[in-house]
């Protein structure tokens, strides 16, 4: 049999995606074992409920089970998809919240800028605990992460755990590829992309039809069309000259020229605090899966072609497939420090997976990484190091929040983060 754990597994429709997805590959039918973890009991009891619904309904003949011990859960595991969020939706509030009164405007607040750094605070022990279960009870296994801040959790998995088969997936870069596809024209199967960099600051760097170039063509369509101007992502393309893979709301945070100017925003129709709304819809859609279960009608199942699925269908069988994974960069982006986490493209088959080197960015694209890179490192720092100096230079050095904040407001917002966090912050940090 094959073990997939699934951490943080109350996030139910992700675990949906994901089994609806593992239950359909015929190869795998007969072979799967489901183990379901999270440490709210209620939520778990409906991801199982769900998970056994999918494997009726498919007729995949896996095992499924769960359980509240998350070392339980994973002892003897292939792979363990982690989907946590700690804290839930009342940390997220205070990230908004609190340096909303400082003049701090956020979007999404999960990768960097202040709302990032204090989930990465709240997450990397968490990471870094499911490391040394794995080193302990499944030193064999991959841990397949999609919690966010995705540049900042493998990192520390690695650097500060005995395990290091731990690897980042996203759907950034994938969905950054079909939209160029369409804006130029062609099928997205037949277009040979390269794309690298940090999650959610990673760029296309070659984007090619039949050996064509088809930047040339994209910049037309975007020069004839005065809307697709009016995208932040559009306008880093047009000044960095590659086309970055996160979305324009998520993308006016992670530099220091938009979100604290009303005109741009208007301009650039960047919707402030839209995470929270993403939040209280994921809370809805909660619910109804709930009240879909309890009706007793078949699911509506559709495939997703999910990237930990993918990644676990290619390793199983040996059908190669290349999957953008967030791994330690180890010279394969050569003008970036190697202990960091980049993302960049990798051939997953039969003995696991390979990330392919890309050697060096154009300049100005691996100086953007940088300035992403400090706010990255030093959270992860603070953490390893235990020291709360980090977490005030984090802040410092994000660009949307220096843009904004002086000195000692930075401190200080820090400081009103950590009260309202308590208990969810590392001990060494309180």
């Amino acid at each position: 049999m094959t073990k997939v754990a699934f951490i943080g597994a109350g996030s139910v429709e992700f675990t949906r995606n994901v089994v609806t997805d593992l239950c359909g590959f015929p190869e795998l039918r007969g072979q799967l074992e489901l183990m379901l973890h999270d440490i709210d009991a209620e939520r778990l009891g409906y991801a199982e409920a769900l998970a056994r619904r999918i494997n009726e309904q498919t007729g995949a003949g896996a095992r499924v089970a769960s359980n509240t011990d998350r070392q339980a859960a994973v002892e003897g595991a292939d792979y363990v998809i982690n989907e946590i969020q700690v804290g839930g939706y009342a940390a997220t509030r205070a990230d908004f919240d609190i340096p909303a009164r400082y003049g701090v405007r956020q979007t999404i607040s999960d990768t960097i800028g202040v709302g990032g750094v204090f989930r990465g605070l709240r997450t990397i022990p968490v990471l870094m605990a499911i490391g040394e279960d794995l080193a302990k009870l499944a030193p064999d296994s991959y841990l397949l992460n999609y919690s966010n801040p995705m540049a900042m959790l493998p990192w520390a998995v690695y650097a500060g755990t005995p395990f290091d088969r731990v690897a980042g997936m996203c759907h950034s870069v994938r969905d950054t590829h079909r939209f160029l596809a369409s804006l130029a024209g062609v099928p997205v199967s037949e277009v040979d992309f390269s794309t690298a960099g940090f999650n959610h600051q990673a760029f296309v760097l070659r984007f090619e039809h039949n050996g064509t170039d088809l930047y040339p063509k994209l910049r037309a369509v975007i020069e004839a069309d005065p809307e697709l101007q009016r995208r932040v992502r559009v306008e880093i393309f047009r000044r960095f000259g590659y086309f970055p893979t996160e979305s324009s709301e998520h993308g006016a945070e992670y530099v220091p020229w938009f979100l604290r100017h009303d005109e741009e925003i208007d301009h650039f129709r960047i919707p402030v605090g839209e995470y929270l709304r993403r939040s209280e819809r994921n809370l809805d859609e909660y619910q109804e899966t709930r009240e879909e279960l309890e009706s007793g009608a078949p699911l509506a199942l559709t495939p997703t072609s999910e990237l930990a699925s993918e990644f676990i269908h290619a390793h199983q069988t040996g059908v190669a497939r290349e999957i953008y994974l967030n791994v330690r960069n180890d010279g394969l982006i050569s003008n970036l420090p190697p202990e960091c986490c980049v993302e960049v493209p990798a051939l997953v088959d039969g003995s696991g997976p390979h990330p392919r080197s890309v050697g060096a960015l154009p300049p100005q694209l691996a100086a953007l990484n940088r300035t992403f890179l400090n706010v990255v490192e030093l959270t992860v720092r603070a953490v390893l190091d235990g020291d709360r100096r980090h977490v005030y230079q984090a802040v410092l050095l994000d660009p949307n929040a220096a843009a904004v904040l002086t000195t000692r407001q930075a401190v200080a917002l820090c400081d009103g983060l950590f009260e309202a966090h308590g208990d969810l912050m590392p001990a060494a940090l309180r």
